[in-house]
């Protein structure tokens, strides 16, 4: 009888094992697919892009005027991109890859955004974003907050979110031509407001609006655009 208890212990447990081990397997292959459909997803968004990029910058400059360029395609990317990050974490091979896709198709659309600031006069307002997921910057996910809400109240405000130890070549030459650099008295977050100096450490949303004194004529330009 005590072999007999012991053999049924041993098959219970054994099936609860298996039971677990079943289900974490199914959760972990749902979680590739996501993360494959999402790429499929944002490899077409990039080609379409890309494809924009080149229609762009043969526009003239009244029509440049009326386009809202990328920034449509890039919030859509960085929302498959997040999606992407919780399923699967941040430090997942593909999950980093459709990172560097992401950075380097904002890195093309800030160039972009040069060349027509040059080719057309304009004064445009941006802001490139340095922020890390390893756990030295506490700050960064209410930096990030600030930032939302800035994009989402001045709709001419363009953001640029970059992680800052993403192992991509362009990425570095950008910290470098922008002269981003953090080290103990420079911590992340890290922003460089239309290509001043940067500015470390978070800031409150009233912090941001000192940073960016331009966002007043964007403040203007929208409430014009509402009564028109």
């Amino acid at each position: 009888m005590t072999w007999q208890r012991y053999f049924i212990a041993f098959v219970i447990t054994a099936a609860i094992f298996g039971t677990a081990f079943y289900i974490a397997s199914r959760i972990d292959s749902a979680r590739i697919a996501d993360i494959r459909s999402t790429e499929e997803n944002i490899s077409i968004d990039i080609l379409s892009s890309e494809t924009q990029f080149e229609l762009l910058g043969n526009l003239d400059c009244q029509t440049l005027s009326q386009n809202s360029g990328l920034s449509d395609e890039l919030n859509s990317i960085a929302s498959q991109l997040s999606v992407a990050e919780s399923n699967l974490g941040s430090d997942n091979p593909e999950v980093l890859q459709l990172k560097e896709q992401y950075s380097l198709f904002e890195i093309k659309d800030y160039l972009l955004l040069q060349s027509i600031s040059q080719k057309c006069g304009i004064k445009p307002v941006y802001i490139l974003y340095f922020y890390s997921n390893e756990g030295n910057c506490p700050d960064c996910s209410r930096a990030g907050d600030v930032l939302t809400y800035l994009r989402e109240t001045y709709p001419g405000l363009r953001v640029y979110s970059f992680d800052y130890n993403l192992d991509l070549s362009a990425l570095k030459t950008l910290e470098s031509l922008r002269k981003v650099q953090v080290n103990a008295q420079n911590q992340l977050p890290a922003f460089v407001i239309n290509n001043r100096a940067p500015a470390y450490g978070f800031k409150d949303l009233a912090g941001m609006q000192t940073l960016i004194p331009e966002l007043k004529t964007l403040a203007t330009s929208t409430a014009t655009s509402t009564r028109q």
